[in-house]
């Protein structure tokens, strides 16, 4: 895997030899790129919560919450990319200027929202990776809250394509 310091060398050799041209056909593919990764890691996290939260049960056995546990690391991946992607749709200056995002009050409770799950994501992750290990056939109960914080994040998942969508129309931008 490239760095992105070597990425950004590489795509700037390649915009010296095509001319400016190419700048903008890179910087598109760059931004469609970066916004299927972001769009695509959406999906997989809700994916995941949902089924994490489908699957679980009062009493499960240690085996089960080990598949569980493997759901959470995907999830727990996808995150990582959604935020890699977001930042870097944000900042690159890809598509729309930083300001743009940075001015717009949506966009910041979307951030605070992805925060908000990341910190309700911490409890299930932590159960799950404890409660894995031992004896595969011996019976664990589910603490209550593990049910609330999933129930959580999967209310605040589904807010925030409606805020994305509120964006997409040119709402929440306090900019000049």
């Amino acid at each position: 895997m490239l760095r992105s310091g070597t990425a950004i060398i590489v795509l700037n050799i390649y915009q010296l030899t095509l001319g400016t041209k190419s700048k903008n056909l890179i910087d598109m593919s760059l931004e469609i790129l970066f916004r299927y990764l972001h769009f695509v890691s959406i999906f997989t996290m809700v994916a995941t919560v949902t089924s994490e939260f489908v699957l679980l049960k009062k009493e499960m056995k240690r085996s089960e919450i080990g598949r569980i546990a493997k759901i959470d690391a995907i999830y727990g991946m996808a995150a990582l990319t959604l935020i890699a992607a977001g930042l870097t749709l944000w900042f690159g200056g890809l598509a729309k200027p930083t300001t743009y995002y940075s001015n717009n009050w949506i966009f910041l409770t979307k951030i605070a929202l992805v925060l908000m799950i990341a910190i309700l994501s911490i409890g299930p992750t932590r159960f799950f990776v404890k409660q894995r290990k031992g004896n595969p056939n011996e019976t664990i109960t589910v603490p209550s809250s593990i049910f609330l914080l999933l129930r959580m994040q999967l209310v605040i998942l589904a807010i925030i394509p409606l805020l994305a969508g509120l964006m997409s129309h040119g709402k929440g931008y306090f900019g000049k």
